[in-house]
C-alpha cells in the first residue's frame, strides 16, 4: 500500500490541481511583462517540445541566473562522463544563458507549474534517472511525484534560511513529509545542514558551496581593451546586478560622487537586460547621458553612464571597474552571489539584504573582503572611500579572491557523493498516480 499523504499535501495537490486553468492567465500576464516566452508555453504545463534522448538522463533544475551559473561546471562534469542532462529553469534570463553555456548533450526546457497534471506530463515524458533541485526550490507538487515515483531526488547545493526554517517549521507534519522525500541532501553549509535535519530529511552532507567553483568571469580581452581606451583615464564604479528601485539608488550615489569626482563614469547593469528601456527613460528623466552596450554606442568625455544591457558579460563589467555596488540587497531579491566579481578582482560593496547568500558573505565580511552598508548614504561614502584609496580596493579585492581560492572544492566532493545516483536503476513504469 502507497504510504499515505498528510493531509495539508492532498489539500495542497487538490488546490494546485483546481487553479491549473488560472495558470494560463498568469502566463499571459508575466508574458506581457518579458517574464514567459509565448512560443515556449507548452513547456510550463508539463508538455515537452522535444524528444527524451537515449540514454541516462540527469534532471537539474535551477530557478534562476544565479543558481544555473553555480550548476553549469557540475553539468559539464555530468555530461563529459557520458550523462545526458536537462536543465529547467523559471526565468527568462536564466533560459537565455542556459542556451548561450550548455555544453552539448544538455538541453533546455522550463520548469513546469507546481501542480500534478503539469509535473506528472514532465516527468511521463522526461522519466529522469536522477533528479536535482537546486538550493531552496521547494515544491509540494513536484517533491510528493519524484518520491512516489522512486525517481533518485537530490537537493543540490542545498540553503535554507533561518526565516524559512521557521516557516516550515510552523508545519511540523507538512514539512515532515515534503523533507523526507529527497533521498538526500548536499547543504551549503553546516547551519543549512542542521535546519535540513530538523525538519526531518534523512540524509544531510555538507560538500560545500558550488558558487565558490564557479568558472573564472570570461571577458573578451579585446573588447575589454578597447572599453579601456574609450574610458581613458577616469574613474569608474558599477552597480551590477540592480532591481527597480536599485537604480534610483545608484543614480542618487553618483550624483553625489560626482561633486568628489566631476569625470566618474556609472556602469550600471541591471540584473534584468529586459529592462533596459526604463532604465534608459529614468536615465533621460534626470539630465544624464546614456551609452548602451547592446547597441554598440561608444563611450566619450560626455557619457555620463554606460549601460551593460547585455547577458553573459558580467566578467567584462566587474574587469572595468575597481569598486563594484550588488545589487539585489537593497531590496528583498535576497542579494547575488558575488564569488564571480571577487574573481574578476573588483572591491565588492553590498547593501544589508543578503539572504540568499549569507554564508557567503558572512565570511566575506569577517576576512574583510567585502564592505556592508545599511544605507543608501553609506553606500555613497564607502565608493568614495574605495575610489580615494586605490591600494585599500585592491587589497579589499585581494583578501576576496583569496578566499574564493580557499573555498574551492566543493564541485569535486559533489560529485562523489552523487556517484552512487548515476548507477544504472531498474525501469519503472512511467505513471505516478493520483
Amino acid at each position: 500500500m502507497a504510504e499515505r499523504r498528510p493531509a495539508l499535501i492532498s489539500a495542497y495537490r487538490g488546490l494546485a490541481r483546481a487553479l491549473t486553468p488560472l495558470f494560463h492567465l498568469l502566463f499571459r500576464l508575466r508574458s506581457r511583462s518579458g517574464k514567459e516566452i509565448v512560443a515556449r508555453k507548452a513547456e510550463r504545463f508539463g508538455r515537452a517540445v522535444s524528444n527524451r534522448p537515449q540514454g541516462r538522463l540527469v534532471w537539474v533544475h535551477a530557478a534562476s541566473v544565479g543558481e544555473t551559473m553555480s550548476v553549469l561546471p557540475l553539468v559539464e562534469a555530468l555530461t563529459a562522463s557520458g550523462n545526458k542532462v536537462l536543465l529547467t529553469t523559471v526565468t527568462v534570463t536564466a533560459a537565455e544563458l542556459a542556451e548561450a553555456r550548455l555544453p552539448k548533450g544538455a538541453l533546455h526546457q522550463f520548469m513546469p507549474y507546481d501542480a500534478p497534471g503539469p509535473i506528472n506530463r514532465f516527468l511521463n515524458h522526461w522519466s529522469p534517472d536522477l533528479a536535482m533541485v537546486v538550493e531552496s526550490e521547494i515544491w509540494p507538487c513536484l517533491f510528493d511525484a519524484l518520491h512516489r515515483r522512486g525517481t533518485p531526488f537530490v537537493l543540490l547545493n542545498g540553503r535554507l534560511s533561518d526565516k524559512s526554517y521557521r516557516s516550515w517549521a510552523r508545519v511540523r507534519n507538512f514539512a515532515g513529509y515534503l523533507f523526507a522525500c529527497p533521498d538526500a541532501v548536499l547543504a551549503q553549509s553546516a547551519a543549512d545542514a542542521e535546519r535540513f535535519r530538523r525538519l526531518g530529511c534523512r540524509r544531510v552532507e555538507t560538500p560545500g558551496n558550488l558558487k565558490f567553483d564557479a568558472a573564472e568571469p570570461v571577458a573578451d580581452p579585446i573588447e575589454k581593451q578597447g572599453l579601456l581606451k574609450q574610458i581613458d583615464n577616469r574613474p569608474v564604479w558599477l552597480a551590477a546586478l540592480t532591481h527597480p528601485g536599485e537604480d534610483e539608488i545608484a543614480l542618487d550615489a553618483f550624483q553625489r560622487l560626482r561633486l568628489e569626482f566631476p569625470s566618474l563614469l556609472l556602469l550600471l547593469v541591471p540584473r534584468h537586460p529586459s529592462r533596459a528601456e526604463a532604465v534608459c527613460t529614468l536615465l533621460s528623466e534626470r539630465g544624464l547621458k546614456v551609452s548602451r552596450r547592446s547597441r554598440a554606442q561608444h563611450i566619450d568625455q560626455s557619457t555620463d553612464v554606460y549601460l551593460g544591457d547585455t547577458l553573459g558579460e558580467m566578467g567584462l563589467y566587474y574587469g572595468l571597474a575597481p569598486v563594484t555596488f550588488l545589487g539585489g540587497s537593497f531590496n528583498d531579491a535576497g542579494g547575488h552571489n558575488p564569488v564571480e566579481a571577487a574573481l574578476a578582482g573588483s572591491a565588492l560593496v553590498t547593501g544589508p539584504k543578503v539572504a540568499n547568500a549569507r554564508a557567503v558573505y558572512k565570511d566575506f565580511w569577517i576576512d574583510d573582503a567585502a564592505s556592508r552598508v545599511e544605507t543608501p548614504q553609506e553606500l555613497v561614502d564607502k565608493v568614495a572611500g574605495l575610489l580615494r584609496r586605490s591600494d585599500t580596493a585592491k587589497a579589499q579585492a585581494e583578501r576576496a579572491r583569496a578566499l574564493v581560492e580557499a573555498g574551492r572544492g566543493a564541485l569535486s566532493k559533489t560529485l562523489d557523493l552523487l556517484q552512487p545516483f548515476l548507477r544504472p536503476r531498474k525501469e519503472t513504469a512511467p505513471g505516478a498516480g493520483p
